[in-house]
């Protein structure tokens, strides 16, 4: 099992400028970020670069960031951006190429789409991550645990020393939570 941290408070002292806290945050993150992305394109070249350029660029502007709830959701929200403008850039590059153009162009979706695809996206996370700032403490955790961690509910008990019923208690008031924003958030559109 993965070791956990306080990513609030590392990425605090990243942020300070403290090196040590940087490279915490990159062991701790590298590899579920790479999974991520794999799950938006194979080009595993192309993620490497990613993930690459995104951890200079964070360390680069340390000192500008700003605080998160959720150094996980801030970073896979930022190496999907890295990856949509690359996959973007690619496809116009690879527009110039007649013939690719015209054997592929009925299976990838219009610019425009795209567009729509990213900004329905980013919509979507945007509405997640304000849907968790309303969960409590405890209720964050086990969502954290249960959806990103893929812990199941015994090793969810054992690490926050309680009991399963409130494991899933916590899950379930958390998931109401969540669903009720969400849908509010909807409706206000």
């Amino acid at each position: 099992m993965k070791k956990t941290i306080n990513e609030v408070e590392i990425w605090d002292q990243f942020r300070a400028g403290d090196q040590q806290a940087f490279s915490v945050l990159y062991a701790h993150f590298v590899q579920p970020l790479y999974t991520y992305c794999m799950g938006i394109t194979s080009d595993k070249d192309l993620i490497k670069d990613c993930l690459h350029d995104l951890f200079i660029e964070i360390w680069k502007n340390h000192a500008s960031l700003g605080p998160t709830t959720s150094v996980k959701f801030y970073l896979m929200a930022s190496i999907k951006r890295k990856i949509v403008r690359q996959l973007e850039t690619q496809l116009k590059n690879q527009n110039h190429h007649d013939s690719y153009h015209y054997q592929f162009m009925e299976d990838i979706p219009s610019p425009e789409r795209q567009l729509v695809m990213v900004e329905e996206e980013r919509m979507s996370h945007e509405s997640m991550y304000q849907s968790l700032s309303k969960l409590s403490k405890r209720q964050r955790e086990a969502i954290t645990l249960k959806y990103f961690e893929n812990m199941d509910t015994d090793q969810i008990s054992e690490q926050m020393n309680i009991n399963p019923q409130s494991v899933y208690n916590l899950l379930f008031g958390a998931l109401r939570v969540m669903k009720d924003q969400m849908t509010r958030k909807a409706y206000a559109c």
